[in-house]
């Protein structure tokens, strides 16, 4: 079993910064890829970004390429995604995801363990 629990999220303007983390507990992080999900209301959850095990890969949503970058910290257990130039339409509920994987995914499915969301509302 693993649990993730993220913090970070707020209210902030569009054009300005957040930076979310994730903190796992109960196996070893270093064996899991980790991703980054969100969803808006009314909307799928949608693949953000995510991070190989070793922490050497990432991969992002066209979406955010450029303004989002995903980290992970394996000796605090942490996963982080920083978010810049933030738009309204980056607002959503974001969840972390861990895979017991060397490598993340986009697809939501092939994750088994994920927290319970931070809220990221973005004004214009």
């Amino acid at each position: 079993q693993v649990q993730l629990v993220e913090s970070g999220g707020g209210l902030v303007q569009a054009g300005e910064s957040l930076r979310l983390s994730c903190v796992a507990s109960g196996r070893t992080f270093s064996a899991y890829a980790m991703g980054w999900f969100r969803q808006a209301p009314g909307k799928e959850r949608d693949f953000v970004a995510g991070i190989a095990a070793y922490g050497g890969n990432t991969y992002y949503a066209d979406s955010v390429k450029g303004r989002f970058t995903i980290s992970r910290d394996n000796a605090k257990n942490t996963v982080y995604l920083q978010m810049n130039s933030l738009k309204p339409e980056d607002t959503a509920v974001y969840y972390c995801a861990a895979r017991e994987s060397l490598l993340p995914g986009g697809a939501a499915s092939l994750y088994g363990y994920w927290g319970q969301g931070t809220q990221v509302t973005v004004s214009s």
